[in-house]
């Protein structure tokens, strides 16, 4: 049932120019109690969204067409790292390049959980940490697996830092996450030996050593191609708890995270002190106590979302794994165990097998995407003309920001996006802030990037993963 809506409207889009004040007269939509315009309890479920679509089960790329975009995605993409493809050695001057082209000594003022300015002494001493030379003329390239989910730095420190006292969300050193099973080149550590600066398929930073477990190319490779295995499709699960392997115990796995399965134990066997036979017996990757890869059984119980392979890539399936993280936390870099928006979007679609690229600046543009640009040329006209022609699954990116259509309503696009808030323009022409913090829905058309400017006439790109 839907809830009640309060009987004031807003134009739906803050735009100069007769021709879209018009438009957004007609598009006028109601504030319900959240502020959140035009979103009631039925907006908020996927079951509304595609029951909105013609054909919601269609297919829009079958597994070829997806595994040949990943490749090509690995093969022209720039931030993209084809760790098979590494030489068997690493030359100084490529380690020390993914190195400086993260870990850039800050030059604007930078503010600890306190608010106290950080000192010049402790980035002096951070950039120090980087150990750039003691990087050889040429090592062996080396390998890993990601024991756990784990936070990729800029520099080799837990230290959080943020632009602006008391905004202590958006922690400027954290780039991302890895989660457990993820390949990595190990190319280099820390001159306190206590943290590995890491290249991943998708990105290259610094995390903590007890995050990552060393195999040989074949161990680490063998593993990640290994079946039969287990797709993560909920939002995030977690394995059993076990007493008897505290490393791989209530551990997080989150979407499109692809866990092989162990075969070979005897059925009617407890695993880790448990029978497995209500559980699938997961084979998950180890630190042993020097640093080296081992693997582990650990349970992950039967009824917790998974399967079997990655979902077919339609419409009703991105609605629906869009949807499971509605109301999450916003987390910056995938803090707080959650994700940005960024991160949504990709963990979203990797469920479906689809590979990209970790930040907003990347997606946008990445070669292998198919992406429509935008500039300061192109017309308000032209913007509106895009926007209503997106569809299911397309992504519209504004300046470090990205959401994902799941249709339209009232004459005009929604969306569902990992965002902090919201603005738009009341009735009295007053503008309107919703701390949103969360995996949300929204309409498009209302949202202000700031005072004069609209989402809109902001956008950057439109992206579709689709023929």
């Amino acid at each position: 049932m839907r809830i009640p809506l309060l009987a004031a409207t807003v134009l739906a889009l803050a735009f100069a120019g007769a021709p879209l004040q018009a438009r957004a007269a007609n598009d006028a939509l109601t504030v319900p109690p959240s502020g959140v315009l035009g979103v009631g309890e039925a907006q908020l479920t996927p079951t509304f969204w595609i029951g909105l679509q013609a054909e919601p089960d269609r297919v829009i790329l079958d597994r070829a067409a997806i595994e040949a975009q990943n490749a090509k995605l690995l093969q022209v993409d720039p931030s993209m790292h084809d760790l098979r493809a590494l030489p068997k050695t690493l030359s100084r001057e490529q380690v020390a390049g993914w190195i400086t082209a993260l870990s850039e000594r800050p030059d604007r003022p930078l503010f600890d959980v306190d608010g106290q300015p950080v000192p010049a002494a402790t980035l002096d001493a951070m950039v120090g940490n980087l150990a750039l030379g003691a990087i050889p003329a040429q090592q062996p390239t080396r390998y890993g697996l990601v024991v756990r989910r784990a936070a990729l730095r800029t520099f080799p420190t837990a230290l959080r830092v943020f632009s602006e006292k008391g905004d202590t969300d958006i922690d400027r050193f954290q780039e991302t996450a890895e989660f457990p099973g993820t390949p990595v080149a190990i190319v280099h550590a820390s001159a306190d030996g206590r943290w590995l600066f890491v290249v991943s398929p998708r990105y290259a930073a610094w995390t903590g050593k007890e995050n990552v477990a060393e195999g040989s190319a074949a161990q680490v490779f063998g593993y990640a191609d290994k079946t039969p295995y287990r797709v993560i499709t909920g939002a995030t699960e977690h394995t059993v708890f076990t007493r008897e392997q505290p490393a791989v115990s209530q551990l997080q796995l989150d979407m499109g995270a692809r866990i092989p399965l162990v075969t070979d134990l005897p059925p009617d066997q407890p695993v880790n002190g448990q029978t497995p036979y209500t559980a699938h017996v997961l084979e998950l990757p180890l630190r042993k106590a020097d640093g080296t890869l081992a693997f582990t059984p650990a349970l992950l119980q039967k009824n917790t979302d998974t399967a079997a392979d990655y979902l077919p890539l339609t419409r009703a399936n991105i609605i629906r794994q869009a949807f499971k993280f509605l109301g999450e936390r916003y987390g910056w870099g995938h803090a707080y165990d959650g994700r940005d928006c960024s991160g949504f979007v990709s963990d979203v679609y990797r469920s479906m097998g689809v590979e990209m690229p970790r930040n907003t600046s990347r997606q946008a543009i990445s070669p292998a995407l198919e992406h429509r640009a935008f500039t300061t040329k192109d017309s308000r006209e032209a913007r509106i003309a895009a926007v209503q022609a997106l569809e299911v699954g397309d992504l519209v990116y504004i300046p470090a920001h990205v959401m994902m259509v799941i249709g339209h309503l009232h004459g005009q696009p929604y969306v569902i996006h990992d965002t902090t808030g919201m603005s738009y323009r009341k009735a009295d022409g007053s503008k309107a802030r919703v701390k949103l913090n969360a995996v949300s829905v929204t309409p498009l058309l209302p949202l202000l990037f700031n005072d004069q400017q609209s989402y809109v006439e902001r956008m950057t790109s439109i992206v579709r993963i689709r023929p």
